[in-house]
């Protein structure tokens, strides 16, 4: 369905909401901190998207049911995603309590050096991000692993998941398997493996750069020596059933994304994988989650799924390390969910009433010659990401706005959806009511605000984009 309204919404009443969302956003955080995304966040979400809908039916007559439409459009777009963030719940708690992340985290420890861990960190999610085309599931999967071992090994929160979702999306943005790849070189009318390669030129040295920043900084950052990670290790082989053999866990479901199934569909069966290793490894534990001294069937199958919906709380004898393998199941991801929902209602009545429509085309009136197009495709995309919060939303309308420009101009289709990339794919994970950045900030328990200067490759693929813009000459033309 197409949205129109009666009349197009000035530039100056289509800021109105964004700013309203804007100054509710900067008091509710400066109230709540770390609990915004406990309810204040959604309550101004919703209240920036009220007043967009005063505005286009008062001033601007637009039909209410044009509105509802755009937002059932918005949350229809983002029922995937929901389910993924609650399949990820699952594997949280089912991953941690059969003793999987523990057993990652053991051999982690003894394995990577501390002075190294953080480029490591970022390389090691690169790889497997690469393979899996996902940066969602490399961070709720190996990710989580990596975290607990930079805690464990002292590392600032910060910086590990900065490394973390750098080298993550790194992998996303030159995987075949990846779905914002596809779509951005799709919405734009350029050939995948074309778009690949070309986005190379920027992607590459932003990611040199971030490996280069994590390495002094694993080199002069403070972290615990071995005497704390070995503290922890032990704790932990006290407490679960470390094997060799729960590392099948992650390799079963690495094949199944080899096998190119639907993200659904592996971590539905990655998350099945573990409640059996579960039973089988640490039967102790799911009695202990049941509240029983003796597992029976009954109370086996009560406590594998206390484990995959509610929060689970494993007692070590270290505050620390309870507090590091503590997991909230599908449960604990229903603030998010909640938050996904709200962003998706402002950015539906954004939509439908035109407004988001009147303050993109400022962006257009800037696209004459090469750099200004990639600065307002840049631009449009981290804007996209603010308004919509959503990342592939954001990919879609900024790939369909610029497309004729481009054309019309002579440039480079391939400029145009390396441009979006730069910016739509990467920068949606430093928005906070994103749904990447509350998906990462939830699963990896950091919140946005304090990994967001820590994530290089994110913030540097747009500013690499626009330099490389501004000096390669081989992009002056279409070809």
């Amino acid at each position: 369905m197409q949205h129109e309204t009666t009349k197009t919404p000035s530039p100056w009443v289509a800021v109105i909401p964004l700013a309203v969302l804007t100054l509710l956003l900067y008091v509710v955080i400066r109230c709540f901190g770390g609990g915004a995304i406990d309810g204040g966040s959604q309550i101004a979400l919703l209240s920036a998207a009220s007043v967009c809908v005063m505005l286009s039916i008062g001033i601007y007559r637009c039909r209410w049911a044009v509105l509802e439409e755009a937002v059932i459009d918005n949350i229809r777009a983002s029922a995937s995603a929901i389910i993924i963030l609650l399949l990820i719940g699952a594997i949280a708690g089912s991953w941690m309590v059969s003793g999987v992340v523990p057993t990652m985290i053991c051999y982690g420890l003894r394995i990577l050096h501390p002075s190294f861990f953080l480029v490591a960190t970022s390389v090691i999610c690169a790889g497997v991000s690469l393979m899996t085309g996902s940066s969602w599931t490399t961070i709720a999967t190996i990710g989580v692993a990596l975290m607990g071992i930079g805690r464990a090994m002292g590392f600032p929160e910060g910086w590990v998941a900065g490394a973390i979702i750098s080298g993550a999306y790194f992998g996303d943005k030159l995987s075949l398997l990846s779905d914002t790849t596809v779509l951005a070189s799709s919405t734009v009318g350029v050939d995948v493996f074309a778009h690949i390669r070309y986005m190379l030129r920027t992607t590459v040295p932003s990611m040199l750069l971030a490996l280069a920043v994590f390495t002094v900084a694993g080199l002069t950052l403070d972290h615990e020596t071995g005497t704390h990670a070995q503290l922890y290790a032990e704790t932990l082989r006290a407490s679960f059933r470390i094997t060799p053999w729960l590392l099948l866990v992650p390799l079963a479901t690495g094949l199944l994304i080899a096998r190119k199934l639907p993200a659904i569909v592996t971590l539905f069966a990655a998350t099945v994988f573990a409640c059996i290793a579960m039973l089988a490894a640490q039967p102790g534990l799911v009695a202990e989650v049941a509240g029983v001294e003796k597992l029976g069937f009954l109370s086996g199958f009560k406590g594998v799924l206390m484990t995959c919906f509610g929060p689970t709380a494993i007692e070590t004898g270290n505050l620390q390390l309870d507090e590091l393998i503590a997991t909230r199941g599908m449960a604990g991801m229903l603030n998010t969910v909640w938050l996904i929902i709200c962003a998706m209602c402002f950015g539906g009545v954004m939509t439908g009433s035109g407004m988001l429509r009147s303050l993109t085309g400022i962006f257009l009136q800037l696209v004459r010659r090469r750099f200004p197009a990639v600065a307002s495709t840049v631009g449009a995309g981290i804007f996209f990401n603010l308004c919509t919060a959503d990342q592939y939303i954001s990919i879609i309308l900024s790939g369909r706005l610029f497309r004729e420009l481009y054309a019309e101009r002579g440039l480079d289709a391939r400029l145009l959806s390396r441009s979006v990339e730069d910016s739509a794919t990467v920068c949606s994970v430093l928005v906070p009511w994103n749904s990447c950045g509350m998906t990462q900030a939830t699963v990896l328990g950091v919140s946005t605000f304090v990994y967001m200067p820590y994530c290089i490759f994110n913030i540097v693929s747009p500013l690499m984009s626009l330099a490389v813009a501004a000096v390669d000459g081989r992009i002056r033309r279409k070809r």
